[in-house]
């Protein structure tokens, strides 16, 4: 309880949750949790388009955030993907957020977090020396 009253990258403020069912309309939930909002009315707009809030589930981290719902919350889309999913392509990949310091992120081979081993170099290798 008390995350959330002082911190806002740990999920909303009281105040925030406040104003959003005040002003907001649920439309939807992503697969990793994050609940997306629209205003109710044009009294919470800008340029003639409704405000739109995504509410993080967790830490405050804006990668996780799928592409279709990104898109909505730009107003790049019309409709939220709970009513018109973009259309997947076999060969796109499954989004995933930022995984940069975590232990999920890439480590390649000769990394420090993998103990800094790399194989040796081959012979086509010519170390440059200044002249």
């Amino acid at each position: 309880m008390l995350k959330t009253l002082f911190t806002w990258w740990n999920g909303a403020t009281p105040g925030i949750r406040f104003t959003i069912a005040r002003r907001g309309v649920f439309v939807g939930q992503d697969d990793y949790g994050n609940r997306y909002y629209e205003a109710k009315d044009a009294s919470d707009s800008y340029d003639g388009r409704k405000r739109r809030w995504v509410i993080y589930d967790g830490y405050a981290e804006a990668s996780k955030v799928p592409p279709d719902w990104h898109g909505w919350l730009h107003h790049t889309f019309v409709e939220p993907p709970t009513t018109e999913p973009l259309p997947r392509r076999r060969w796109e990949k499954e989004h995933r957020p930022n995984l940069s310091g975590t232990i999920y992120a890439y480590r390649p081979k000769g990394s420090l977090a993998r103990g800094g081993e790399r194989q040796r170099a081959t012979g086509d290798y010519e170390a440059w020396t200044p002249e």
